[in-house]
């Protein structure tokens, strides 16, 4: 496999196969368990593969410093398992962070809870259509975790190196979750916390919920089915945790900024949600009491309409918080290459590495 093969044909033919067996178990169910495993395959429908990516170029860097007796010239079901359970993973965490979000859309489509909702309605069932589609994701996320550790499980059945990315696995669904709930307690605890140290906050819920779990976690995964040395693992790191932090940092310029028809979210969406995010930390350091204020009371309404969405876009401009994070991004993306110099690797794996370290943080999507 190089970086010019398609990487992730075989893992999306492996979800495809996954959630297939998975229709067919529960076609005897009654329509209505039909309809929710066919919720958990819509809920894998689009994305840019990310997670499954860095897996394979993490198995990559790895194999490629075998000797020709030693190495596999493809992947094995082991790591194309791991991949593919990696997105089912991250299908999850989208449906509750929509959830938890009250996001209408994902990736120019309803939401889960919102999908759920209008089937709700179509069916003219009894009871509160909004309620029920909250549960029915709530469950539908529950549902995709399951489905991702049956997937992972069943490509390590085999694998010479199990128990090393079970480990990696473990450890990323745990740090996830709990970055996920300081996500939430940043909304609600910044008010007692002094300004100058929402920033550092917010990179904490950026480490935690996405840098590792996003770019780190998902190389370790790969390199340790590839049977990576401590040395290959903290090469990966060191490259994986910033870069993973400057693709959430463009994310949250994408949530501010980003165009409504390219990211499949409404333009601003971040503000109407009222994220603390390392961008909105610099906003609102650089603003005295009565604009700080001022902002914060529009922060977080949900009802904002595209006038108030640009005055806020124009506060973040002005207070120089958007040059602000583009030159951590460009910091953290020259970070991320320093670890690669040297670093005991494959060379072409390295160059796909590279590629995707530019594709994950000058996306528009």
């Amino acid at each position: 496999m190089s970086a010019s093969d398609d990487p992730i044909e075989a893992v999306s033919q492996r979800l495809v196969s996954f959630v297939t067996d998975q229709s067919t178990t529960w076609q005897h169910d009654g329509p209505e368990a039909a309809g929710f495993v066919r919720a958990g395959a819509d809920a894998l429908t689009g994305g840019k593969r990310l997670r499954a990516r860095f897996c394979l170029a993490g198995w990559q860097a790895v194999t490629e410093t075998r000797s020709p007796a030693e190495a596999a010239s493809t992947p094995g079901d082991d790591v194309i398992a791991a991949a593919a359970a990696l997105e089912i993973f991250h299908a999850a965490a989208l449906v509750h962070d929509d959830l938890i979000d009250n996001s209408d859309t994902r990736r120019g489509r309803p939401a889960a809870h919102r999908a759920l909702e209008a089937a709700h309605r179509a069916a003219g069932w009894a009871g509160d259509a909004e309620a029920f589609g909250r549960s029915g994701a709530i469950l539908l996320g529950d549902l995709l975790v399951a489905w991702s550790d049956d997937l992972l499980e069943a490509g390590l059945r085999t694998a010479a190196h199990a128990a090393a990315a079970r480990e990696v696995y473990a450890l990323m669904r745990r740090e996830v979750t709990v970055g996920q709930f300081l996500d939430i307690a940043e909304e609600a605890a910044f008010v007692t916390a002094p300004t100058d140290e929402h920033a550092a906050r917010a990179l904490r819920v950026a480490s935690l919920k996405s840098a590792r779990y996003s770019v780190q976690h998902p190389l370790l995964l790969g390199a340790r089915l590839a049977g990576a040395d401590a040395t290959q693992a903290s090469a990966l790191s060191a490259f994986g945790h910033p870069l993973g932090l400057a693709f959430q940092l463009r994310d949250d310029v994408l949530g501010v900024f980003g165009d409504s028809a390219v990211t499949g979210k409404p333009s601003g969406d971040d503000l109407r949600e009222g994220k603390r995010t390392v961008l909105v930390a610099y906003a609102r350091e650089a603003q005295n009491d009565s604009e700080r204020g001022a902002f914060d009371a529009l922060l977080g309404d949900p009802t904002l309409d595209e006038e108030q969405i640009a005055g806020l876009q124009q506060i973040i401009r002005d207070t120089g918080a958007l040059d602000r994070v583009e030159e951590l991004i460009t910091r953290t993306v020259t970070d991320a290459d320093a670890a690669l110099r040297d670093a005991p690797l494959g060379v072409e794996a390295t160059r796909w590495l590279r590629e995707l370290a530019h594709d994950a943080t000058t996306r528009t999507a």
